[in-house]
């Protein structure tokens, strides 16, 4: 890591600044002095241009359409790995030897059970409960059941909390799913894989057998894959500043879950489906086209561009390619809402106002009709991202934790409230 300076005049001062340049993407400007030496903060509503750590993990390029982990591009991840493959990687930092990942899988696949009180803990929820709701109490409340992997100073404690999170949390999201639908719980099942196992555990009835179809157990995976982790987006920053503070790792999960509930996040491909279903028809396109395009009507398509990618988002690239697996797997062809995506798909890549504005599909528009094919409502779409996001944000949370120059999060702000001024009595307001 190479260093350099920048200089800034403020206050009649002229300051020398740090600047550091990563392995690859924009150089950083140190500001951690600022306010001590001229009494000013910087403000960035959104924390857009603001690098608020140091990180070995995820690396994107948005201009380009790079999305890395520890420096593996996302599309040679998602053709030649598993899952749990991609888990290693990004929690150890390098691709496993094959004892290493029989090891790793073995650790996993032994962690999937719930402590069977837990189940007792859903029928606590509403039975119309939104999932991610279920989500946000079950997860935080791990932190009650296994208190032997809460002592973040402890790396053995750390790891087995890790394992813990990765494992169960498709176990849970299968059991919020079958709560949601009024079907009793299925248990996990060793000797199928980490997203096989995930859709015996959702599909699955105890009144009959069910198999696992093998092109839909590999678009799940691919499914996991590409939203393993995406650097420090809203809910990732969110599991890093609870962590901050020391919370336990479950408790911090558990606010990363809450974050990516938020529709303009983890709602986004369930957003995409919604608008789908609005348009209806692939005769009301044009209207919707026309609505996208003008600039003083509310409407916009969801599923298209991106606020990192200003270029084709890389995943997107995969996930078309499993989207149109599945529906050939599954021989959907008069599906209305598949109709208007096909179309939608087709006019964004050749339309000009799409090119022009780099308005291309994402990954949310793909894994929406993915999932809906593979049989999930629009409400479980949130709670899957948040079983893939999971390795993502404890292996996020395990570095913060593992920093020695990590701090609390404390941002500052720009008050624009009222000055000091006395208080008036009641009768005389």
């Amino acid at each position: 890591m190479t260093e350099s300076t920048a200089k800034l005049e403020f206050g009649g001062k002229t300051l020398e600044l740090k600047a550091r340049s990563g392995s690859v993407g924009p150089d950083v400007i140190d500001i951690s002095t600022l306010y001590r030496d001229t009494g000013a903060f910087t403000y960035d509503p959104g924390f857009t241009s603001t690098a608020s750590c140091e990180s070995e993990i995820t690396f994107i390029d948005g201009d380009e359409g790079v999305l890395l982990h520890r420096g593996y591009p996302i599309d040679q991840l998602a053709e030649h790995s598993d899952f749990l493959e991609v888990c290693y990687l990004l929690l150890y930092g390098e691709l496993p030897t094959k004892a290493q990942k029989d090891d790793f899988d073995y650790r996993v696949t032994r962690h999937t059970m719930v402590h069977e009180q837990m189940s007792r803990f859903f029928t606590g929820f509403r039975r119309d409960a939104h999932p991610m709701a279920v989500m946000c109490g079950v997860v935080g409340a791990l932190s009650a059941f296994y208190h032997d992997s809460t002592d973040i100073s402890d790396p053995h404690q750390r790891m087995v909390a890790s394992i813990r999170l990765i494992a169960k949390m498709p176990t849970i999201a299968a059991m919020a799913y079958k709560y949601h639908i009024g079907q009793p719980f299925i248990y996990p099942k060793n000797e199928l894989n980490f997203a096989a196992n995930f859709l015996h555990m959702c599909f699955a009835v105890p009144c009959e057998e069910y198999k696992v179809n093998p092109v839909l157990a590999r678009a799940m995976e691919r499914i996991f894959i590409l939203h393993a982790d995406h650097e420090q987006n809203a809910s990732t920053s969110t599991v890093r500043l609870a962590g901050s503070s020391g919370a336990n790792p479950f408790a911090c999960i558990a606010a990363g879950i809450a974050c990516l509930w938020g529709p303009a996040h983890g709602g986004a491909n369930e957003a995409a489906l919604n608008m789908l279903s609005e348009i209806g028809h692939v005769d009301r396109i044009p209207e919707f086209i026309a609505r996208a395009k003008d600039k003083n009507d509310p409407f916009r398509l969801m599923g298209f561009g991106h606020r990192v990618y200003k270029n084709y988002d890389p995943r997107a690239k995969i996930m078309h390619k499993t989207a149109h697996e599945v529906l050939g797997e599954l021989g959907i062809k008069d599906d209305p809402m598949l109709d208007v995506a096909m179309e939608l798909e087709r006019i964004a890549l050749t339309d000009e106002y799409f090119i022009e504005k780099k308005l291309y599909p994402n990954v949310d528009f793909y894994s929406g009709i993915t999932l809906k094919a593979l049989g999930f409502p629009t409400t479980m779409f949130t709670v899957l991202f948040a079983v893939a996001r999971t390795v993502g944000w404890i292996s996020q949370w395990k570095e913060m934790i593992e920093d020695p120059h990590q701090k609390i999060g404390r941002p500052r702000q720009l008050y624009t409230g009222h000055p000091q001024r006395d208080f008036i009595a009641i009768a005389k307001r």
